[in-house]
């Protein structure tokens, strides 16, 4: 079973942003973990206000949906706009590393009928899993730092708490390289483990493909420095943002 906590802060600089998600992955079974399409969580956003029915908006993200759903998604990312200023639509999808091919197009299927239904009409959305972010502004290659989620195992850590919270560090900082050394082809992603004993840790760092080399690193800094204040002695935990995230765990949640 998981806990979360969330925090979605908007600057007043920013007041037409308007992103439609994360989605993010919390299970309750190592079954339900790896159904990547599967609903979780979603946020609708309030404050970013809401369009009309047959609106210039709402027909030009409509039909940038449909679009984006006949592309080629076997990179896993998409990132796009669809209509003219004030009514312009950008978009932008990533899906996790380990969501190749038809399991990425079935993420985007479930996350837009999920929070359309779940948030009629909101401009502002926020769904778990796959990053599906519907702005009114160009996003590209900027960190989000207003929206992201933390999430923790409810279990605790067993035996030594300060040793494992070191080995879940290094290894995140491990993979954070790693990450930042693949190319966009291979999804800024990174996902490894760790001999802990007689067990396991297994964990994931990911960024959107927008994100430059230099800005995956600071945005993995940014979300990992959040590490003691949301998960600490905790079997698994994960911050998600916009812009980047990673997960562990002391089970393999993957499905490479």
């Amino acid at each position: 079973m998981y806990s979360s906590s969330s925090v979605s802060k908007y600057l007043v600089s920013v007041p037409i942003l308007a992103i439609v998600a994360i989605q993010l992955l919390f299970i309750r079974s190592v079954f339900s973990l790896n159904q990547t399409n599967a609903y979780l969580n979603h946020k609708c956003i309030n404050e970013q206000g809401t369009y009309k029915s047959g609106s210039p908006y709402e027909k030009n993200l409509n039909s940038h949906i449909r679009t984006i759903s006949t592309l080629n998604l076997n990179f896993g990312f998409v990132h796009s706009s669809n209509g003219d200023a004030p009514n312009s639509v950008f978009i932008k999808l990533q899906c996790r590393g380990d969501s190749y091919f038809s399991k990425c197009r079935s993420c985007l299927t479930t996350a837009n009928s999920e929070i359309s239904r779940r948030c009629p009409k909101n401009k502002g959305k926020i769904y778990d899993n796959c990053v599906l972010e519907i702005s009114s502004i160009n996003t590209f290659d900027k960190i989000d730092y207003q929206n992201y989620f933390d999430m923790y195992n409810a279990r605790d850590v067993r035996g030594d708490i300060e040793s494992f919270n070191k080995n879940t560090r290094d290894l995140l900082q491990e993979l954070k390289e790693k990450a930042n050394k693949k190319s966009k082809k291979d999804f800024m992603f990174a996902a490894g483990e760790k001999s802990l004993g007689t067990k396991k840790l297994y964990a994931m760092v990911q960024c959107t493909k927008d994100l430059s080399p230099n800005n995956c690193n600071v945005c993995l800094n940014w979300i990992m420095a959040k590490l003691p204040k949301c998960c600490k002695g905790k079997e698994g935990g994960r911050v998600l943002s916009t812009s980047c995230n990673f997960r562990y765990e002391l089970y393999p949640f993957l499905m490479i």
